[in-house]
């Protein structure tokens, strides 16, 4: 493995503008060994700047880099050494500053400073490299890759064709495009122009059967449609979007990639996952978060440990990268954090890290597999054949065959005083292999067998669980208030006669021809009109009566968290039921008079449960009877209960009181007895009716206060 991460200078100011990289080819092999002698300049038409690098050896192949912030050119070249005498040159000239050139780690870097950003050409000829620097005005433009048509080993690949077309959804509901190749070597180029996210592939062409319009709308992405059609001898990929989105691609081996991501906040639609684009296509949910500093990338084919130590540069993170970590890449990504693009180039070459506080490793996933693997075997190894040790721990809050069966089902064993468990041969639990647990109920104590580093595991794991746990008092007041109004009234009245019989005797005759009394009457009026042979007798009764009345109960228990509490108080009302029974003689049935008993409790159950936030879960059920009155039958008086009863669950602050329950009855009755007709004459009728009235209120009320009461911890 090499470390990754050498000079900072230009690299570091690589993420805060747009990163351009272009591949500068010569005529002939690089020779290792050449030396940078001399750097010059010259003015040319137009405000551009001509810089002449002077080697002792033909030119090999060499880097470019641009940068936005500040505007600058890096060229580095490998196996070259510094000859210059002078360190920095001053230009002056156009958008040109000075030229620089540093050694470092066997290669120089020359480093163009710019007064603005300007785009810049490059061509060789033997041992000379000339830089064309623009006059500049607009961003810097893409290096051009340019070689010598002497060299066929850098000649542009003719029989390329793109072998199919794939859309996904990616994470973040990004629109993943990937372009397949039949053979490496493809010279993708992609642009935004509006809606459009356009890529050429100007030496790679498309078969016939790929060449019609995919419709990729369902797929909730900022991608509607893919225009796959040819373009002057090479392949073209028009990517119809919708909405505000960003666009980053890279390339690997035969496959050049391009993800569309909706900008934060910008919503799509829903996901439907019909149909499918042009080969596999399939979508992916799940979510990635990244929160690494945004870096532009343009890579050409540059080797993977070159963008590694990019990342590096901008992540602060000293990354080292196995001696297996090799091959090129090709990447576009603009604004994109730089934690994403590690993920992307580790996933493209088959790559994954593990951080070890800021320390990346990297490597190919089987390499690290292997060694993960082979450590986990060491460490297993290692415990198998460490000593065992004994720890008695006693247990002071919790019960020690309930943590036993926590720590493993498998190694308990119970004896009064505590007896050691078996092992089986693989990871129980919390032990090991080769360990067990027992206990002893008497003295609530464990005994662990095991390796010195598991007994420590567990001992810190009961210094969590072995604690006193909270206790709630519940408190519950069940009021059951009634309120009732009656009104009667009621007449009856006669006319009688007194006659004189032949004994010289007074008859009377008649009585109440009218009888509409009270069958309870508070008091009654009567009044006699007596004339010389009738009597005229009137009766008026009348009854009002009021009743208020209020029952309170107040059931309260404490119990601890998570442990179910009951309290109840009441009576057992007894009656008798006769059931008719043959007689051992075989004559009549004999009747047998049984006593049976009907519960009439005042009860409440509760389940408290204390979150997090210091708030209480409650579980009850409260239940209340009475007897309302008792039915009279041929073997003697039953009781009629009344049942009040709620059960439910409820979220309650500590100490607040809350109505878990109410249930709220009124009656109103009226009825008349009357004569017809008579009933009905005005004022004289009230003499020919009965009149009672009785209103009832009665309402239910059910409150619950918790309160938790918080047992100190030592």
């Amino acid at each position: 493995m090499k470390q990754i991460g050498e000079s900072r200078g230009i690299l570091q100011a690589l993420g805060t503008g747009a990163l351009t990289l272009g591949l500068l080819l010569a005529s002939s092999a690089a020779l290792a060994g050449n030396v940078l002698q001399d750097v010059r300049y010259a003015a040319a038409p137009g405000g551009k700047v001509d810089i002449t690098l002077q080697f002792a050896n033909p030119v090999g192949e060499v880097q470019a880099f641009t940068t936005d912030s500040p505007p600058r050119i890096a060229i580095d070249l490998p196996d070259t050494s510094n000859g210059l005498s002078t360190r920095r040159v001053a230009v002056g000239s156009g958008a040109t500053s000075a030229v620089s050139a540093a050694e470092a780690g066997g290669r120089t870097r020359v480093v163009v400073d710019l007064f603005r950003p300007a785009g810049y050409t490059t061509r060789s000829s033997g041992n000379l490299l000339v830089l064309t620097v623009d006059a500049g005005s607009a961003p810097a433009a893409a290096s051009t890759a340019m070689a010598s048509s002497s060299d066929p080993s850098k000649r542009v690949a003719t029989n390329i064709a793109v072998s199919n077309i794939d859309f996904r959804r990616g994470d973040n509901g990004a629109g993943r495009v990937v372009l397949r190749f039949n053979s490496d070597g493809a010279a993708a180029d992609m642009r935004n122009e509006g809606n459009q996210v356009v890529v050429d592939v100007s030496n790679a062409s498309l078969p016939e059967n790929l060449r019609r319009r995919l419709d990729v709308t369902d797929f909730a992405t900022p991608v509607q449609s893919l225009e796959p059609k040819a373009n002057a001898g090479g392949a073209r990929l028009v990517i119809n979007t919708n909405g505000a989105y960003e666009t980053m691609a890279y390339q690997t081996g035969n496959e050049y990639i391009i993800e569309i991501t909706p900008k934060r906040g910008t919503v799509i639609g829903s996901a439907a996952s019909s149909g499918r684009a042009a080969g596999a296509v399939s979508t992916s949910g799940g979510s990635q978060r990244y929160s690494g500093k945004p870096v532009t990338f343009n890579f050409q084919d540059v080797p993977v440990r070159t963008v590694l130590q990019l990342i590096a540069e901008e992540s602060n993170l000293n990354v080292v990268a196995s001696d297996t970590v090799q091959g090129n890449v090709t990447l576009r990504l603009i604004n994109v954090p730089w934690d994403q693009a590690l993920e992307i180039v580790l996933r493209a070459k088959q790559l994954d890290k593990r951080r070890d506080g800021n320390v990346v490793w990297v490597a190919p996933q089987k390499e690290l597999a292997d060694f993960e693997q082979a450590r986990e075997d060491a460490r297993i190894a290692l415990e198998t054949r460490s000593e065992l040790a004994s720890e008695y721990i006693p247990i002071n809050y919790g019960n020690a065959e309930d943590i036993a069966k926590l720590l493993t089902e498998n190694s308990k064993t119970g004896q009064s005083a505590g007896a050691s468990g078996g092992g089986s041969a693989s990871q129980r639990g919390f032990l090991s292999s080769r360990g067990s647990v027992s206990f002893d109920n008497r003295t609530n104590t464990l005994l662990v067998i095991d390796i010195p580093k598991k007994i420590q595991e567990i001992k810190e794991l009961l210094n969590t669980l072995d604690r006193p746990v909270d206790q709630v008092l519940i408190e519950a007041r069940i009021v059951v208030a009634s309120e009732s109004f009656a009104r009667d009234l009621g007449a009856k009245f006669g006319v009688s006669n007194t006659d004189t019989s032949a004994s010289g005797d007074t008859v009377r005759t008649g009585g109440f021809d009218i009888n509409l009394p009270l069958a309870t009457a508070a008091g009654a009026l009567n009044l006699s009109i007596l004339r010389p042979s009738s009597n005229l007798d009137l009766e008026l009764s009348a009854l009002e009566s009021e009743g208020r009345g209020e029952v309170v109960s107040n059931p309260r228990v404490i119990t601890s968290n998570q442990r179910e509490a009951v309290i109840r108080q009441g009576d057992e009302i007894g009656y008798v039921t006769v059931q008719q029974t043959a007689s051992t003689g075989g004559g009549t049935s004999v009747p047998q008079a049984t006593v049976q008993f009907k519960e009439v409790l005042l009860e409440l159950k509760v389940t408290p449960t204390i979150t997090q936030d210091g708030r209480v879960y409650l579980t009850l059920a409260v239940k209340k009877d009475e007897v309302r009155n008792f039915i009279t039958t041929p073997s003697g008086d039953v009781p009629q209960i009344q049942k009040r009863e709620v059960s439910t669950a409820v979220l309650v602050d500590n100490g607040q009181t809350v109505v878990i329950g109410g249930v709220y009855e009124f009656k109103n009755r009226q009825d008349v007895t009357k004569i017809p007709f008579l009933a009905d004459v005005p004022f004289l009728g009230a003499l020919f009716r009965s009149k009672s009235r009785s209103v009832e209120k009665a309402e239910l009320l059910i409150f619950v206060t918790p309160r938790v009461l918080q047992v100190s911890r030592r």
